[in-house]
C-alpha cells in the first residue's frame, strides 16, 4: 500500500505532463540561430560605422599604380598634381620599387603640411613620412662629410675672407653676394637651389673641391644649396620653416661672436668656430646676432646633406622630382 500511494505522489502526478528527459541531449539548431543572429548585428554595426567616413583607398605592396592611387586626395590641388605625374614619369622609365613612402608623402601632403597651424615641425614644401625627426642630428649621423668639412676649415675661412667685403648698410654689393629678406643677412652661394653656381665656384676652389668630395650634398635638386651665411650684429631673423624634411642642414662655423644664438624646435645651440652643427630645418627655427658692432659678423658655411634615413632609390626619384626649373 506505501508503495502504491508513492507512486502518486507529484511526481507521479505531473511524470505524464513531462517529456521524457532520459533520452533529451542539446540540439545545435539554437545554438546556431543565436550566433548567426550575433554575426548579422556585427555585420549592421559594421556597415553604419563605415558608412560615415571614407575608405581608404589601397594599393597593392611595391606597386602603387594609377588605378589604386587615391587621386581624391590629389584633386584640386595643383602642386601635388604635379608632383604625382613627376613621380609616375619617374617609375614608369625606372621602377616602382621602393617608392611607397614618396608616394605616401605626396598623397598626404596636405595633411602633413597642416595648413595655417603652428607646429614645431612643418616643412613649406615637402614633408616624406616615416623618418626619425629631431632639430638636432649627431656628428655621427654624418660622420664622413662633417670630417672633410672640418679638415677643410683653414681653407673655406681663407676663400671667404678673399671674397669678403665690410656689410655696410649702402655699400654696393660685390659680384656672387646677395641680400636676403633682412638686410642684416648675406649669402654667397657656390650651389642655389641645385644649380651650381660656377662663378662663384672659380672663386672658392678648395671649397668647392671639399664640396666635391662629400658623398651626401644634395647637389641636384631644389633643397640642395652650399653657401658662406653672413648675420651682421643685431639682426634676428625670425623664426621659419625650411623646405623639406629630407635634408639636413650642416652648419661649419668660420666666425662666430659670443653673443650668436640657434634655434631649432625650441632648443637653444650656438656654433663653434671649425667645428660643424648638423641641423634639421624643416623645425621652426630663429636666429640671432645679439652682439654689438665691435663684434663682428658671424660667418658660416651652410650645405644641405642628405637625412641618412632617405634611400638612395627615394634619392633618386626626389633628384627627378624636385630637379631645377622643373
Amino acid at each position: 500500500m506505501p508503495s502504491i500511494m508513492a507512486d502518486w505522489g507529484l511526481h507521479g502526478l505531473l511524470s505524464p505532463l513531462l517529456p521524457d528527459t532520459s533520452s533529451w541531449r542539446p540540439r545545435p539548431e539554437p545554438t546556431i540561430a543565436i550566433l548567426g543572429s550575433l554575426a548579422l548585428l556585427f555585420i549592421w554595426y559594421c556597415y553604419r560605422v563605415g558608412s560615415g567616413q571614407a575608405a581608404p583607398a589601397s594599393h597593392q605592396q611595391g606597386v602603387p599604380t594609377e588605378e589604386r592611387c587615391p587621386r581624391r586626395a590629389l584633386r584640386g590641388d595643383a602642386v601635388n598634381q604635379r608632383l604625382y605625374r613627376s613621380l609616375r614619369d619617374y617609375a614608369k622609365r625606372y621602377s616602382w620599387s621602393g617608392m611607397n613612402r614618396l608616394h605616401k608623402g605626396i598623397r598626404d601632403q596636405a595633411h602633413y603640411q597642416l595648413g595655417e597651424r603652428l607646429a614645431i615641425q612643418k616643412p613649406s614644401t615637402f614633408y616624406l613620412p616615416d623618418l626619425p625627426s629631431a632639430p638636432y642630428f649627431p656628428r655621427e649621423s654624418q660622420r664622413h662629410d662633417v670630417e672633410i668639412l672640418e679638415l677643410s676649415f683653414a681653407a673655406i675661412l681663407r676663400e671667404f675672407e678673399g671674397i669678403a667685403w665690410d656689410f655696410a648698410p649702402g655699400t654696393p654689393i660685390p659680384r656672387g653676394w646677395t641680400i636676403n629678406a633682412n638686410p642684416g643677412w648675406h649669402s654667397y652661394y657656390l650651389y642655389r637651389q641645385g644649380e651650381c653656381m660656377a662663378q662663384n665656384c672659380r672663386s672658392c676652389p678648395w671649397t668647392y673641391r671639399a664640396l666635391s668630395a662629400l658623398r651626401t650634398f644634395v647637389s641636384a635638386n631644389r633643397f640642395g644649396n652650399a653657401c658662406f651665411s653672413v648675420l651682421q650684429p643685431g639682426t634676428v631673423l625670425p623664426g621659419t620653416y625650411g623646405p623639406t624634411n629630407t635634408r639636413v642642414r650642416c652648419h661649419l662655423g668660420l666666425k662666430v661672436p659670443s653673443s650668436c644664438e640657434l634655434v631649432v624646435g625650441g632648443e637653444p645651440q650656438c656654433w663653434s668656430e671649425g667645428y660643424c652643427l648638423l641641423v634639421d630645418d624643416s623645425f621652426l627655427h630663429t636666429t640671432a646676432h645679439n652682439g654689438s658692432p665691435t663684434d663682428g659678423p658671424r660667418v658660416i658655411f651652410i650645405v644641405d646633406l642628405w637625412h641618412p634615413n632617405v634611400a638612395g632609390p627615394e634619392r633618386q626619384a626626389l633628384d627627378y622630382i624636385f630637379a631645377p626649373g622643373r
